[in-house]
């Protein structure tokens, strides 16, 4: 009620300055400024809509996820907090009048730990609240196939990260600096290839920086990402690559394509098994190939995008629009 007053009150001085100084270009200008005041002045009690935003504001919000150590997925990444924007909202809703769930604007809030907060670990998935798939692309050999599967991820507008051995791109700068001018991902894959487990420490690092180098003179992107051959790996690696600013990536989603399924029985061993933060190991092969823009459609159809695997791990919560 006082606000209301106070309007009232801003009025009747506006209606009297204005008899009393009609042709006064000053006092205008002070009548204007007044009016402009006036509208300024929030009536939330008075505004039905603005006052069920702030009432429904609680229902919307949800709090941030820290990252974590799992005992069985490893690390995983945390995920920002929302809170409902109430003016912004209000900005949105104001013109039909009517309070509209997909038009309410939110603030992410960030969590309190972090990814970069946690010992090295290995890291299997994204976070499960998050609905994105990354795909896994692990090259060392199929050349042939590249070109194809580049060209169905581009129809699809889907960014993929790629895992390139050090030796491929030294044989092949050019597929490599291909992959990267699709705007698509690249991660580190050891040099040889080898059993990354079984190596000792220096020959671990040796691997991960001559790949790095090889990837950045050929691509001009420094690696942030490693996968190692096989899945192979113990805790020093992780730590290594750690050292060297390198996240190590696993999977949770195998196509197991390097057995040379027919594309329909990837398709469904994917699908029987692809979650929200899923990563989904695949390489350059024939089925892979064929079967590609298959499984793309099949994952969206789930109201999950695709995007590489730095977007499967930042901390950004994805908003869904209700249907």
């Amino acid at each position: 009620m006082k606000k209301q007053y106070i309007q009232i009150f801003v009025f009747i001085c506006i209606l009297l300055i204005s008899i009393g100084s009609l042709h006064n270009p000053y006092t205008n200008n002070y009548v204007q400024g007044l009016k402009e005041s006036a509208d300024a002045i929030p009536v939330s009690k008075g505004n039905q809509l603005l006052n069920e935003i702030e009432k429904r504001a609680f229902e919307y919000s949800i709090p941030a996820e820290d990252a974590k150590i799992d005992p069985v997925w490893k690390a995983t990444p945390g995920l920002n907090g929302l809170e409902v924007d109430i003016q912004a909202s209000y900005e949105k809703m104001k013109k039909n009048g009517t309070f509209d769930e997909n038009k309410l604007v939110y603030k992410q809030i960030s969590p309190k730990v972090h990814l970069e907060d946690l010992p090295a670990s290995a890291i299997y998935r994204g976070n499960p609240n998050k609905p994105i798939v990354s795909f896994l692309i692990n090259v060392a050999w199929g050349n042939e196939y590249i070109p194809d599967m580049l060209e169905t991820l581009k129809k699809h507008n889907v960014k993929a990260t790629f895992f390139l051995e050090g030796r491929w791109v030294k044989e092949n700068p050019d597929l490599a600096k291909m992959i990267v001018d699709a705007g698509h991902e690249v991660g580190n894959h050891s040099y040889t290839h080898p059993d990354m487990k079984k190596l000792s420490s220096d020959l671990v690092r040796e691997q991960l920086i001559k790949t790095n180098q090889v990837i950045e003179a050929a691509t001009g992107k420094k690696p942030t990402l490693f996968a190692p051959p096989s899945g192979s790996y113990r805790d020093e690696v992780v730590t290594i690559a750690d050292e060297l600013g390198m996240k190590t990536i696993m999977w949770s989603v195998d196509t197991i394509d390097w057995q040379r399924p027919q594309p329909h029985v990837l398709v469904q061993r994917v699908m029987g098994k692809i979650h929200p933060g899923a990563m989904v190991l695949m390489h350059p092969t024939s089925p892979t190939a064929q079967s590609l823009e298959r499984l793309i459609l099949s994952i969206k159809q789930k109201d999950l995008a695709i995007d590489n695997v730095s977007t499967l791990l930042n901390e950004e919560r994805i908003i869904l629009k209700k249907k």
